[in-house]
C-alpha cells in the first residue's frame, strides 16, 4: 500500500517535470520565433536578437546581439529606446507583468556593450493622475556602455561613454524631475568618460573621467557651465536669485545615496575649484521651494577661487587660495529659507586676497580665517570707491575674534563672543548723515549679544561727522563684559560695558564752527579719569568771531594742565547719571572775551541753579576743585581802544555738593569758596552759596579784596571808560543776598588817596574835568569807614548772574565814594561837568572869534596904503627865519 503511494507520487512528479520541461522548451521556442512579433504587436517597442534563452521557473532571460527601437518615437507617454546590446542578462523577470501589465520588473539586469538612446516619458500630469509604466530594476550592471538619455522634448539630459556601472536597487521614478530625483539607487560602482548632464535650460554639467574604487568616486575636470549669458538667463528666469559657473580639476566623494528627493554622500573633496556666482539684477525673492534634502557628511574645498559678480560681469567679491571644510552639511526646504541656506555642525574657512565691493566701498583682506570658535583677519582695509554719505580710508593689520557661540537663524544673529582684538587701526572715516536720519533698527539681532573682552589699538585714527573732525593718536581701548540688549539698543551707543579702560596719547575734536578741543595723554576708566593738557580754543580770530555772531556772546580760550575725576558716571545709555566724588582742574588758564560791538543778546538768561535743575539726569559732584589757575575777562566797546582786562591770578575754587536736585533726600545747597589774586596784586576771597531746590534761585555771596593799588584796575578802565585811577583800596568787603529778581546787602571799602583822572582820546589827562570829578569823590575813607547799604538792585533778566553781582558792587562803590545821597550827588556832578564843559566850549568859541577878528584886521591893513601900515604892521610882523 505504501509503495503504491510512493510510486504514484513519483509518477505525478515525473509528469509535472516533463510538462515543465516541454513548456520551457515550448516557451523558449515560442519566444525565440514568436516573441519579436508579439512584442511588436503588443508593446511600444520593436525588438530583435540573435539568441534568447528563458527560464519559466526562475524568470531568467539571456539574449545576445539585441536591437531595440520604439515603434512610435513621437509618443511621449512611454520611454523611448533605440540602440543595440551585445548581451543582455535578466534575472527573475516578472513575465506576467511584462506580458499583461506592460511593466518591466526584474531583480537583476546586466547589459554588455550597450549603445542606447533613451527618451524619458513625459512627466505625470498630477491633475489627471495618469500613471506611467516604469522600469524597475533591483540591480543593474552595465559594461562598456554608451548611454544617451533625452528628455521627452528630445533635449539631451544625460550622456556617458565607456560606462561601467553596478547599481543596487535602481529605480527610474514616474515623478516629475522637478520634485523628485529621476533616478535613485542604494549602492553603486561607476566609471566612464565624457560625462554630460543637463538638469535644465540654464546649466550643463560635464566631466572628463568618472571612476569608482572601493566606494570612492573620483571625477576629473568637472564643470558646471552656464549655457546662456547671465543677462539672458536672468531675463528668462527672473525668479532666480543667483547663477553659478563652476569648475574643478578633481572631485572625490563616497557613500552616495539617492532615495526619493534625498541626496547623501560623504568625504566630498574638491581640488582647485573655481566658482563664479552671478547675482540677480532685480534681487527678487525666490518663493519657489527647495524640494531636495542634501546631506554631505564632510566637504573639503582645497585652493578654491571664488568670485561673485553682477549680471554685467562687474565684480562684487573675489577670494583666492580658499580652503573650506564643512562637517555635516545639510540643505533642505527649511534651511533654504534662511539667510544662510544650509546648516552645519562645524566649519573652517581660510583664504587670501579677499576683496568685496559694495556700492561705494572696497573691502579687502590679505588673509582670512573663519571657524565657529575663531575669526582671524590680517591686513584688512576699507576704501571708498565713489561718492557717498560715508567716505573711508581705513586699514587694520589684525582682527581676531574668539567665539563661544554664534548662529544666524530665522534672519537673526545670536552671538556670544569671548574676545575681540583690533590691532593697528589707522586711517580716516568721514560720515555725513542724511537729514532724514532714521533710528538704526536692530531687528536682525537676537538679544542679548554678549562680548567678554574687547581691545582696540590705533596709532592714528580720524573720524569726521557733519564737518566735525575727531583725531586719536595711540588709542588703546579695553572693555570687558559688553552687553547689547533691547534697552541698550535705545541709546546712542547701543551697548554697555561693566569695565573699560581708554588711553589716548593725544586727542583732538572740532566741536563747532567756533571751537576745537584737544588733549595730551588721556586715561578713562569707569570710576577714574585723567586728562592732561586739555585745551578748548577758538578756531576763529576775535574780529572774525564778532562778524560771525548775530548778538553779543562770550568767546572762550581755555587751557588746563590736568583734569582728574573719580566716581561713577554713565552719560551714554538710557540710564544717564554722574556721581563724582572729586573733580579737580589744575593749572587752568581761562580767557573770556566779550565785545559790545554786536547788538545786545536780549534772550532770557537763566540763573546757574536753574541750569543745574534742567539737567535731566542725576548729577552729584561731591567736590569740585580748581587749583593754581588764572582767569582773565576782557571786554571792549565801539569806543574803546582795545579791550579792558580783569585778571584773577593764582585762582583757587572749591565747590561742594554740585547737584541737579535729582537725588531725593539729599541736600541741594552748593557752597563755593574762591581764593585768588585780583589783578595779580591783591588777595581776594569769595564765599558763594546757592540752592538748586530754590525755585526763585536764591543765593548769597560775600567776600573781600584787600591792598589793591587803584592803578592796577587801569588795565580795565582806561581803554573801556577812558579813565585812570590812583591811590589805594586797602579793603573792600561785600555781603549780598539775592535771587533771580535782584539783590541787596552791604559793602564796606577802606581806601586812601583815591583820585580819578578822565582821559582824552590821545590818552592825555583832561585836567579841568578830572578836577571837577574829584571834588565829589571821597579820596580817603578814614580809619574805620562805615558800611553802606546796597538795596533794591533789580536784575535785568537778559543779563547774567555776574552782571547782577557787578551792579551790587557798583551801587556800593557809588554810595561809598560819593555819599549816601547818591542820586542827588550824581545829578549835581553831571550838571557841574556839563556846566564846566559848556564854559570850556564858550571860552574856546570866544578865543576863536577874537582870533578871526584879528586876522580880518590884519588883512585889511595889508590891503591899505603903505603909509598907513605903521604900528599894526610892526606888531604882527613875521619873524625872520634864522640863517
Amino acid at each position: 500500500m505504501k509503495n503504491n503511494k510512493i510510486r504514484k507520487t513519483l509518477i505525478v512528479i515525473g509528469i509535472l517535470t516533463v510538462i515543465i520541461l516541454l513548456a520551457n522548451i515550448g516557451i523558449n521556442l515560442w519566444l525565440k520565433y514568436k516573441l519579436p512579433d508579439y512584442v511588436k504587436n503588443n508593446s511600444d517597442y520593436k525588438i530583435a536578437y540573435k539568441s534568447l534563452n528563458v527560464s519559466v521557473l526562475t524568470g531568467n532571460i539571456s539574449a545576445t546581439e539585441i536591437s531595440v527601437n520604439t515603434k512610435n518615437p513621437q509618443n511621449q507617454n512611454v520611454i523611448g529606446l533605440t540602440g543595440t546590446l551585445a548581451r543582455l542578462e535578466v534575472s527573475r523577470l516578472g513575465i506576467y507583468d511584462a506580458l499583461f501589465n506592460k511593466r518591466i520588473n526584474t531583480s537583476d539586469l546586466q547589459m554588455v556593450n550597450p549603445d542606447l538612446n533613451v527618451v524619458l516619458a513625459k512627466p505625470i500630469d498630477d491633475r489627471t493622475g495618469r500613471k506611467r509604466s516604469p522600469f524597475v530594476f533591483s540591480n543593474i550592471e552595465i559594461e562598456n556602455g554608451n548611454i544617451r538619455i533625452f528628455r521627452h522634448t528630445k533635449q539631451k539630459f544625460i550622456e556617458v561613454q565607456d560606462l561601467k556601472l553596478k547599481v543596487e536597487n535602481l529605480q527610474m521614478t514616474e515623478e516629475s524631475v522637478e520634485s523628485r530625483l529621476p533616478v535613485v539607487f542604494d549602492k553603486y560602482d561607476i566609471s566612464g568618460k565624457n560625462f554630460y548632464f543637463r538638469p535644465d535650460d540654464i546649466y550643463g554639467l560635464t566631466a572628463d573621467i568618472i571612476t569608482t574604487e572601493n566606494g570612492l568616486m573620483n571625477i576629473r575636470n568637472f564643470k558646471v557651465t552656464l549655457l546662456l549669458s547671465p543677462a539672458q538667463a536672468f531675463r528668462i528666469n527672473p525668479a532666480r536669485n543667483a547663477l553659478y559657473d563652476f569648475k574643478a580639476r578633481e572631485m572625490d566623494f563616497k557613500d552616495v545615496l539617492l532615495v526619493k528627493n534625498r541626496i547623501s554622500l560623504s568625504n566630498f573633496s574638491v581640488s582647485n575649484p573655481d566658482l563664479k556666482v552671478y547675482t540677480s539684477p532685480t534681487a527678487r525673492k525666490n518663493k519657489k521651494n527647495f524640494n531636495y534634502e542634501v546631506n554631505l557628511e564632510d566637504i573639503v574645498l582645497d585652493n578654491a577661487h571664488v568670485e561673485i559678480l553682477k549680471s554685467n560681469g562687474s565684480r562684487i567679491f573675489n577670494a583666492r587660495n580658499m580652503n573650506i571644510n564643512i562637517h555635516k552639511f545639510l540643505m533642505d526646504e527649511e534651511t533654504s529659507q534662511g539667510n544662510i541656506p544650509f546648516s552645519y555642525e562645524k566649519f573652517a574657512l581660510a583664504g587670501k586676497d579677499v576683496n568685496y565691493a559694495t556700492g561705494s566701498h572696497m573691502i579687502a583682506a590679505a588673509d582670512v580665517s573663519i571657524r565657529p570658535e575663531k575669526v582671524d583677519i590680517r591686513n584688512f582695509s576699507v576704501k571708498s570707491s565713489g561718492s557717498g554719505s560715508t567716505q573711508a580710508n581705513l586699514s587694520i593689520s589684525h582682527v581676531a575674534v574668539a567665539l563661544d557661540y554664534w548662529e544666524y537663524k530665522d534672519s537673526k544673529l545670536k552671538l556670544n563672543a569671548q574676545s575681540v582684538l583690533t590691532n593697528n587701526l589707522r586711517g580716516t572715516l568721514n560720515t555725513t548723515p542724511s537729514k532724514d536720519v532714521k533710528k538704526t533698527a536692530y531687528d536682525w539681532i537676537s538679544f542679548p549679544l554678549t562680548l567678554k573682552k574687547m581691545q582696540v589699538i590705533s596709532p592714528h585714527f580720524t573720524l569726521t561727522s557733519q564737518g566735525r573732525t575727531t583725531a586719536y593718536t595711540n588709542l588703546n581701548l579695553k572693555a570687558q563684559n559688553i552687553v547689547m540688549d533691547a534697552e541698550t539698543a535705545k541709546a546712542p551707543v547701543p551697548f554697555k560695558a561693566r569695565n573699560y579702560s581708554l588711553t589716548v596719547s593725544s586727542f583732538s575734536r572740532r566741536l563747532n564752527e567756533f571751537y576745537s578741543l584737544s588733549t595730551g595723554l588721556m586715561k578713562l576708566q569707569p570710576k577714574d579719569m585723567v586728562i592732561n593738557n586739555l585745551v578748548i580754543n577758538p578756531t576763529v580770530s576775535r574780529s572774525q568771531f564778532i562778524r560771525m555772531i548775530p548778538a553779543e556772546k562770550d568767546l572762550y580760550d581755555i587751557k588746563v594742565q590736568q583734569m582728574t575725576a573719580s566716581g561713577d558716571w554713565d552719560l551714554i545709555s538710557a540710564d544717564k547719571h554722574l556721581y563724582a566724588d572729586a573733580v579737580t582742574l589744575t593749572g587752568m588758564n581761562a580767557n573770556i572775551f566779550r565785545s559790545k560791538v554786536p547788538k545786545d543778546d536780549l534772550t532770557r538768561k537763566p540763573m546757574y541753579t536753574e541750569l543745574l535743575r534742567k539737567i535731566k539726569f542725576p548729577l552729584e559732584i561731591k567736590t569740585l576743585d580748581v587749583k593754581n589757575s588764572v582767569l582773565v575777562y576782557e571786554e571792549d566797546t565801539k569806543q574803546s581802544e582795545g579791550p579792558g582786562k580783569l585778571t584773577f591770578g593764582n585762582f583757587n575754587l572749591n565747590a561742594r555738593n554740585l547737584n541737579s536736585a535729582k537725588p531725593k533726600g539729599k541736600s541741594t545747597k552748593i557752597p563755593i569758596t574762591v581764593r585768588c589774586s585780583f589783578m595779580n596784586a591783591s588777595p581776594m576771597n569769595v564765599r558763594w552759596t546757592m540752592d538748586t531746590a530754590s525755585q526763585n534761585d536764591a543765593f548769597s555771596i560775600a567776600g573781600n579784596i584787600s591792598d589793591l593799588p587803584a592803578a592796577r584796575i587801569n588795565a580795565f578802565i582806561e581803554p573801556y571808560l577812558k579813565a585812570r585811577a590812583t591811590g589805594t583800596i586797602q579793603d573792600l568787603v561785600f555781603n549780598f543776598q539775592g535771587n533771580a529778581s535782584g539783590l541787596d546787602g552791604t559793602l564796606n571799602m577802606k581806601h586812601q588817596d583815591l583820585q580819578v583822572s578822565l582821559l582824552k582820546e590821545t590818552g592825555e589827562k583832561k585836567k579841568l574835568l578830572s578836577a571837577v570829578v574829584n571834588v565829589f569823590v571821597k579820596s580817603n575813607s578814614g580809619v574805620f569807614p562805615a558800611s553802606v547799604v546796597v538795596d533794591d538792585v533789580k536784575r535785568n533778566p537778559t543779563k547774567s548772574f555776574f552782571n547782577l553781582f557787578w551792579q551790587g558792587i557798583q551801587e556800593g562803590l557809588k554810595k561809598t565814594l560819593i555819599g549816601a545821597n547818591v542820586e542827588n550827588t550824581e545829578k549835581t556832578l553831571r550838571n557841574t561837568v556839563k556846566d564846566t564843559k559848556a564854559t570850556v566850549e564858550e571860552t574856546k568859541t570866544s578865543v576863536k572869534t577874537k582870533v578871526e577878528n584879528v586876522k580880518e584886521k590884519i588883512k585889511k591893513d595889508e590891503e591899505a596904503p603903505a603909509k598907513k601900515e605903521g604900528l599894526l604892521n610892526r606888531i604882527f610882523k613875521k619873524k625872520e627865519e634864522p640863517k
